[in-house]
């Protein structure tokens, strides 16, 4: 008996980076955040240095203990150089990876962008 082999399709994470009005850089991300997908993320992260960061999740379906990771690196690098950091449009798939690994008290998340962008002004 011959079995067809599953080519598994690879996992792609678009990243549109742009600055927003009050200064902040906002990086959407589109796509999973996992260990395949995660390393054009940490990369853009790293090149930042100066301005408050925005993490939109709006288009990320699903996300791994190694993305999970990554975005915690981001909002520690924000917390050394005492810029602002913040996360929106989350789903509940997400919110629920949050709340069992206990980041969801640590991450600062927003249900809008606007209400993101509004709490690092206030820094």
């Amino acid at each position: 008996m011959l079995l067809n082999p599953v080519t598994p399709t690879p996992q792609v994470l678009a990243i549109d980076s742009q600055d927003s009005a009050s200064g902040a850089r906002v990086l959407k991300l589109t796509g999973p955040l996992t260990i395949q997908t995660l390393f054009d993320f940490q990369a853009i992260v790293r090149e930042e240095t100066v301005k408050p960061m925005i993490l939109d999740f709006s288009g990320v379906p699903y996300m791994d203990s190694a993305g999970l990771g990554s975005v915690i690196n981001a909002y520690t690098a924000c917390q050394r150089t005492q810029r602002g950091f913040a996360v929106t449009g989350i789903i509940d798939r997400i919110k629920t990876l949050f709340a069992v690994t206990h980041v969801d008290g640590i991450l600062p998340t927003f249900e809008t962008l606007e209400a993101a962008e509004a709490s690092i002004q206030g820094k």
